[in-house]
């Protein structure tokens, strides 16, 4: 339909911006470039010939939080238990999602691979829904995968039959990648104090490429105060101590002691050409340092990238990457 003449047209102004991550308009429009498509799960996917299903459910409407799951085909010993992996996308906490083509790609060649039940879950973003909301989804998520664990004298809301009749509760792990990785660090924070349903305890947690903060840059780490900042007061602009919140930077002074762990095992996962490898490095040595009694291992691809595995899941080194992954989930 045709303007008239008299029609106002309504400009709108950037009140903020990321790049191209993020664009925010006066009117409160919040638009992201960047953000990969979503795509439909798939039940018995015929693209990845493996058999491989997937499915969105509803975890919770107050608040919101949803995930996709992924089941490996089951074929012989259909009551063997497999390994559950509750996972955090990454995307700086303010883009992504669990239902993207980029996730829904990295999971189709791995899961069939590590054969372990994924929830991959779909956390609140910001600056819709500034820190510490992301982690609060997330610790909700894994309570609800938790409390599947016994689901005969109390039962779950929206339990899911793969979890009951598929997953090994003895076999919990959590993991991310870049925030997500974050995310999965602060989790296994909260698990070391506080007792999830059914008394399940997590068995690993996969850091991958940590996004990980401070106020002071450290080794080889680019220097981008204005642009970190910036992301900064989008994420969580009433953070106190700023990037040295124990949220961003667990080696702060004000951080909780990485000794309280709540995980048997870890693996933190660095790239050689990743601005964030120097920290993701101090954090493995910090956690050996710390007391931990947990095992830590450190995986570095020295001539990749941030997160390279997602945007090519099929190359030689994410094929190395994954088996490493596969290895650290079924050893």
């Amino acid at each position: 339909m045709a303007l008239s003449p008299s029609t106002p047209i309504v400009v709108k102004d950037f009140v903020s911006e990321l790049g191209t991550f993020i664009q925010i308009y006066s009117d409160g429009t919040v638009k992201r470039p960047l953000q990969s498509p979503f795509v439909a799960p798939m039940l018995d996917d015929p693209n990845t010939n493996t058999g491989l299903s997937s499915k969105d459910i509803v975890i919770s409407h107050n608040p919101p939080i949803s995930a996709r799951l992924y089941l490996p085909r089951i074929t012989n010993q259909p009551h063997h238990k497999i390994p559950i992996l509750v996972y955090f996308h990454g995307g700086a906490f303010i883009i992504e999602s669990a239902f993207s083509q980029l996730y829904h790609n990295y999971f189709k060649a791995f899961v069939p691979q590590a054969n372990t039940i994924v929830v991959s879950v779909e956390y609140r973003l910001a600056p819709e829904h500034p820190l510490p909301t992301c982690y609060h989804d997330c610790w909700n998520a894994l309570q609800w995968v938790s409390s599947h664990y016994s689901t005969k004298n109390n039962p779950p809301n929206n339990a899911d039959p793969w979890l009951v009749h598929h997953g090994d509760f003895n076999r919990v792990f959590i993991g991310g990648d870049s925030a997500g990785a974050n995310i999965a660090h602060n989790i296994a924070l909260r698990a070391g104090s506080q007792p999830l349903p059914c008394d399940v305890k997590i068995l690993g947690a996969i850091l991958s490429h940590p996004s990980f903060f401070s106020s002071h840059s450290i080794g080889s780490e680019p220097v981008e105060e204005d642009q970190h900042g910036e992301l900064l007061n989008l994420v969580y602009p009433s953070a106190p101590g700023g990037y040295d919140n124990p949220v961003f930077n667990p080696l702060a002074s004000v951080a909780p002691s990485l000794a309280g762990l709540g995980c048997s095992k870890m693996i933190v996962c660095v790239a050689g050409k990743d601005g964030f490898k120097d920290k993701g490095i101090l954090y493995y040595e910090s956690v050996i340092k710390s007391g931990w009694q947990g095992k830590i291992q450190l995986h570095h691809d020295i001539d990749e990238g941030h997160v390279y595995y997602l945007f090519n899941p099929g190359s030689e080194n994410a094929k190395k990457f994954h088996k490493r992954l596969v290895s650290f989930i079924q050893e």
